[in-house]
């Protein structure tokens, strides 16, 4: 059975959900039989590339709000994450478009690698304050899960999986989404936010169990949670 997440390397929702999802696949006896597809979703396709500018500095301009507002909001995702064993580092992030990352996750699943992709992303974007939109960064960190570095320059250097990126993004559209992360089961249910384990192990069950029955297509069912969304609030 298919899960399909939709996330943004930039979302840090995203990799919170992905712990919580991944503790939920744990406690699956039939985890096994259950693959993970991770798709391509920019929070902001515009977003510039600005090395020299702190997080805080871009969400206050790009929100309206002060710095210390920024901190305040970065500081509750930060107490989020712990939670689930992660640690993020906004003083370190580096605002950066998601673009060529997203290339690379396509690259990296033709290899069947695309999940330690997303992980390394993540990690290098919230833990390590790496530039994830640096090409230099992105053949090294795909150097990092086994990919060529030879291929990965290459793939970077051309328009290549840029047609995959966007038409995940098209897909996603069509769901309705609108904020990430966004799980869908067996093209069947979904769930969107990062919502306790729980929840996805529910998801996981039902859509699971009638996976195997082959039961008909129904329409997705939604259970909202904290998200990212495009016009920057993540809540």
């Amino acid at each position: 059975m298919q899960v399909e997440i939709w996330s943004d390397v930039m979302c840090p929702f995203c990799y919170i959900g992905k712990r919580k999802f991944e503790a939920a696949l744990d406690q699956f006896a039939d985890r096994d039989s259950v693959e993970v597809v991770w798709k391509s979703f920019q929070l902001d396709p515009d977003q510039p590339t600005l090395p020299d500018k702190t997080i805080y500095e871009y969400l206050a301009e790009r929100k309206g709000m002060s710095v210390a507002q920024a901190r305040q909001m970065t500081a509750h995702v930060t107490d989020v994450a712990s939670q689930v064993g992660l640690t993020f580092h906004f003083d370190q992030s580096v605002t950066a478009n998601s673009f060529d990352a997203h290339r690379l996750l396509h690259l990296a699943k033709q290899h069947g690698r695309q999940n330690e992709a997303e992980e390394r992303l993540f990690a290098a974007y919230f833990t390590e304050g790496r530039n994830i939109a640096d090409r230099a960064t992105l053949i090294e960190l795909g150097q990092a899960i086994g990919l060529d570095p030879a291929e990965v320059r290459s793939v970077l250097e051309s328009d290549q999986h840029t047609d995959a990126v966007r038409h995940d993004i098209y897909e996603a559209r069509q769901f309705g989404v609108q904020g990430v992360p966004f799980f869908v089961f067996d093209r069947k249910y979904a769930v969107s936010g990062a919502q306790p384990s729980q929840t996805f192990l529910e998801a996981i069950k039902t859509s699971f169990g009638e996976w195997k029955q082959e039961a008909g297509a129904s329409a997705l069912a939604v259970a909202q949670g904290q998200t990212c969304t495009p016009d920057g609030d993540c809540q």
